[in-house]
């Protein structure tokens, strides 16, 4: 009896060298299973809930340029769809297998019957469903192509009928390229750019994920302008590191000295970046863009000059007909403003908190402090965003994973499992949430059964912190933020997840110590500061007032406590106001 349609769909999966397949198993997908359970290059991992495998999938693309998910019938596969969304926000490579109802079934209204074409149409560049075996070595080998390098998601719909029937062999392509063309503007426009940069006085650099791999060259490229350097957070690890001239984040997570620097500059050089928050990028400056990636130029900032290219070629190219800029003042200015904030920044360090209210800031200081310089971190949308931010800290080696365009809660635990499996060797930290842990708790089990060292690290504020803050600058009391939380310490432990809560400050250094050493997961809920606030560079006269009322209505509702905890909690923010 020859190979049937599952196990050629196995062996495309191998070719292009995809390790796992994160999934629950059932019905339409048990043949799918069985086919990878005899592959000797692929694994198969059982999530509990299919949205983590999603986003297991997704971190596992992040690190490793591909990754897979699967999904059964209706149910199982509609739970892919927000980690689904979440590749195609991030732009990552990702295979998803929707395994469906017999297609004699189509259009009868059966059992668990979806339309995986219109559910999964608005987040992938590919998306068809398998009727013949004839298709399946084109059609499989087109998906993974587009996924590659469009980078986003494929999705393959495979009735269950389908996969157990004999495959049928074809002479078509069955290898697979992932090619990375360079990209460089035309001279003209090199030239254009340079006379730009050579005319004005004060310039900053901007770099987001785009000029990930230009970490050298931006850096020459500042020094040769004494320009000075900002990031967006996805941009983080790759430019702050080995970067004399940086200045750190602006955005709704950043800092006051890069948003400063680029209000203070005569233009600013856009570099790989599609930060998404427009208000922070000056309407009044000259702007160059420059992006591999066309469809990007000037969708969030008006540009006077927009290059398509990748970064690390195009500054070399553009090095050589740019003059060297003598004047340092303007550099040494924003150096100089942002060696204060950093010193502001420790505040929240020196003074640790209180029982029950540890200062976050001091919980994600000690994390990078104290975790290895080449440790994986994932952070949870919301307060924890805020914290990996400011705190921790790019080597050139440390990778941070987050749902920093989609937004989602609760994807921290779930790309650490995925960031694990790809790096056994590695550290990997997931900064979480009490509200984004919660929500797929069950996963947990996953991080056990698979014995993955995944370190957790709750930040237990017992509240929706992030919501809180946004109510409170609207000027609204917060409502229905708040949680009672179980104590996640006993889950863990209930999970076989050696665990601990940690109350007081002065236990934490010790505690983050026993959980970085141990070998195997380790689950530490930190009982932070519910009253922490995280405000952002650039507050708004309509914030300030919000911020006023929705204290006022909280004194007038009798949470007097309430109130002067936020200010005693949060004294140095609400002064640089």
């Amino acid at each position: 009896m020859g190979k049937n349609v599952a196990h050629q769909i196995v062996e495309l999966l191998e070719k292009a060298n995809i390790k796992r397949v994160y999934a629950v198993t059932g019905d339409s997908l048990n043949f799918f299973n069985i086919a990878v359970k005899q592959s000797d290059k692929i694994d198969w991992v059982h999530v509990r809930h299919e949205e983590v495998g999603a986003y297991a999938a997704t971190a596992e693309s992040e690190l490793a340029g591909i990754g897979c998910c699967a999904g059964s019938s209706g149910p199982g596969h509609v739970h892919l769809i927000n980690g689904v969304y979440e590749a195609h926000k991030s732009r990552t490579p990702l295979l998803v297998i929707a395994s469906t109802i017999p297609t004699i079934e189509f259009g009868t209204d059966y059992f668990q019957e979806t339309n995986t074409i219109k559910l999964f149409d608005d987040c992938s560049c590919y998306n068809q469903m398998i009727t013949r075996p004839e298709q399946v070595p084109r059609m499989v080998h087109t998906a993974i192509q587009n996924a590659i390098f469009k980078k986003d998601v494929a999705v393959i719909g495979l009735p269950g009928d389908i996969a157990e029937m004999d495959a049928v062999e074809d002479n078509y392509t069955n290898n697979f390229f992932f090619n990375k063309p360079i990209i460089i503007p035309n001279k003209n426009e090199l030239q254009q750019a340079a006379q730009l940069i050579n005319e004005a006085k004060k310039i900053t650099l901007f770099c987001g994920i785009g000029a990930s791999e230009a970490n050298a060259e931006v850096v020459e490229l500042s020094k040769h302008l004494n320009a000075p350097v900002g990031y967006s957070f996805k941009g983080k690890m790759s430019i702050q590191p080995n970067n004399p001239n940086e200045v750190g984040m602006t955005g709704l997570l950043g800092q006051p000295s890069a948003y400063h620097a680029m209000h203070k500059s005569d233009l600013i050089f856009l570099i790989g970046t599609d930060f998404p928050y427009k208000d922070f990028i000056p309407t009044d400056k000259k702007i160059i863009q420059l992006d591999a990636e066309g469809s990007k130029l000037g969708r969030r900032a008006k540009i006077d000059l927009g290059l398509v290219g990748n970064a690390k070629e195009t500054i070399h190219e553009l090095l050589p007909l740019m003059n060297q800029k003598e004047d340092r003042d303007f550099l040494d200015s924003q150096l100089e403003l942002y060696k204060k904030v950093l010193e502001n920044k420790m505040t929240y360090v020196h003074e640790k908190g209180k029982e029950n209210a540890i200062q976050p800031e001091y919980a994600a200081y000690l994390l990078d402090e104290l975790a290895t310089k080449d440790a994986i971190f994932t952070v949870d949308t919301g307060m924890c965003c805020v914290w990996g931010a400011r705190y921790i800290t790019g080597t050139g080696d440390r990778k941070m994973l987050g749902s920093f365009n989609h937004g989602s809660m609760a994807n921290a635990m779930p790309q650490a499992i995925g960031a694990q499996n790809t790096y056994p060797d590695r550290q990997v930290v997931a900064m979480c949430g009490d509200g984004g842990l919660s929500m797929l708790l069950g996963d947990l089990a996953t991080i056990k059964q698979y014995k993955l060292p995944v370190k957790i690290i709750v930040f237990n504020n017992r509240t929706l912190g992030m919501v809180k803050l946004e109510m409170e600058v609207a000027g609204l009391p917060d409502n229905e933020t708040n949680m009672e939380n179980p104590d996640f310490a006993m889950i863990g432990k209930a999970m076989g997840i050696e665990s601990e809560n940690i109350h007081n400050p002065d236990d934490l250094p010790d505690a983050i110590g026993r959980a970085f050493s141990h070998n195997g997961p380790y689950l530490l809920s930190v009982f932070t500061n519910p009253n922490a606030l995280a405000m952002p560079p650039k507050v708004d006269i309509d914030q300030m007032l919000g911020m006023t009322k929705s204290m006022a209505k909280l004194m007038l509702g009798g949470k007097m406590d309430e109130v002067m905890d936020t200010i005693k909690s949060n004294y140095k923010h609400l002064k640089d106001l």
